[in-house]
């Protein structure tokens, strides 16, 4: 078994809403770990002298607590245990598996001393329902999956150790999987990573999304996923998708393609990266790039050869990380180029990223400082490479992507 990671940001940003009058909706794929991260605060609680009859938690992936409960009837189950003299901590994980579940929060958060913390695998829980109810009443936190640096204190390496092979480390990271459950396999050896990466990927398309929408053309969805797996990190749009399924004798819809997609990163699949005008300041409508949650999955989906395509793979690594900052992040367009991520960060300021696996040949190095140098403000520039040795050059830094993802 993994040591249990101490998920720090999380875990500071939901005690920083604690007692607050508003609702915790921790959002993120299955198996991030949202439910840890739920037990982690939970048992935090406890060593703030804070009693176990303050606390109740409902898992709600455990058929015993959702099946033939309505709404109605697990309000009043919480609320006939409420202690009326102290503030009452109420946990519902995976709460999208209750009808008509935006009613029983509502009625808790009416009700007075209660702190609310729930948890889903959808997107759509906050996009719809539940928004429309309680609109200004609720905070996200977006929870990923294991950074590069979880990832290694997962497997207990020292990462003071100066002599660290980085990038071997990183290529069991992007190749494995970065999901708590899968690394905790790893002694068990690829297969059971692999095979969990199946089932949970199965689970994902058959409750959230093929079950969730009703979609019937199985294949067309299947076809259509397998081409943004291998098209991460480059510019798409619904019709240029429609237009190369076509090409290979594959015709779906572009308005379907755009169902699609939408059902994706609803599920916390895959992460959609709009374009910016850099010049005029502004977020364009086309041309959206998309990155996976885990890029373990992309074997999944398209099988281990894609490993060869490691500058979308470093750069998928880099987009996960900014989000995991707190950062907006957006790609930066100019009239000749292209930035990989123009982003803001948790100040306001606004920061360009350009990411390279290395830049050791001298033709290399000119394409990728180029759309930097062509940036005429004064805003934070950086270069991300897996170089050993780096050279800032025009005001631009240029940091080995390792030390920046572990240095938070």
């Amino acid at each position: 078994m993994i040591e249990k990671i101490k998920r720090k940001y999380y875990l500071n940003k939901l005690f920083s809403y604690k007692d607050k009058d508003i609702i915790k909706v921790v959002t993120g794929l299955r198996r991030s770990g949202k439910s840890t991260l739920l037990q982690m605060f939970k048992d935090d609680l406890s060593t703030k002298r804070v009693v176990d009859k303050q606390i109740q938690f409902y898992n709600f992936e455990l058929p015993e607590n959702y099946l033939n409960k309505s709404w109605d009837k697990l309000y009043f189950e919480i609320k006939s245990k409420l202690l009326f003299d102290k503030m009452n901590y109420i946990f519902l994980d995976e709460i999208q598996n209750i009808p008509n579940f935006e009613k029983l929060v509502d009625g808790l958060y009416a009700t007075e001393n209660t702190d609310i913390y729930i948890t889903g695998s959808n997107a759509n829980l906050l996009s719809s329902e539940l928004a429309t109810l309680l609109s200004g009443r609720y905070i996200e936190i977006s929870l990923l999956p294991f950074s590069f640096s979880e990832y290694l204190q997962a497997r207990n390496i020292d990462t003071s150790n100066k002599y660290l092979n980085y990038e071997a480390l990183f290529y069991d990271y992007v190749n494995e999987t970065s999901l708590p459950k899968g690394i905790d396999l790893r002694d068990e050896g690829y297969d059971k990573i692999y095979e969990y990466l199946n089932a949970l990927y199965a689970t994902i398309v058959e409750k959230d999304i093929t079950q969730r929408h009703k979609i019937y053309d199985k294949r067309a969805f299947g076809n259509l996923v397998k081409f943004l797996a291998n098209n991460i990190g480059n510019q798409v749009s619904p019709s240029s998708i429609s237009k190369a399924l076509k090409a290979d004798n594959q015709n779906i819809h572009h308005s379907t393609i755009e169902k699609f997609i939408e059902y994706l990163v609803e599920s916390f699949v895959f992460y959609r990266v709009n374009r910016f005008d850099i010049k005029g300041k502004k977020q364009l409508a086309t041309l959206e790039k998309y990155y996976i949650v885990d890029t373990g999955l992309l074997n999944v989906l398209v099988g281990r050869e894609r490993t060869s395509d490691r500058g979308h793979i470093l750069e998928n690594i880099v987009y996960l990380e900014l989000l995991r900052r707190g950062y907006k992040v957006w790609t930066g367009k100019l009239r000749n180029a292209e930035v990989d991520f123009t982003v803001k960060n948790r100040m306001g300021d606004i920061e360009y990223y350009q990411i390279s696996w290395e830049i050791s040949k001298e033709d290399t190095q000119k394409r990728e400082f180029a759309p930097l140098e062509a940036i005429k403000d004064n805003y934070s520039k950086f270069l991300l490479t897996t170089d050993a040795f780096t050279q800032n050059n025009n005001g631009i830094i240029h940091k080995n992507v390792f030390e920046w993802l572990l240095n938070e």
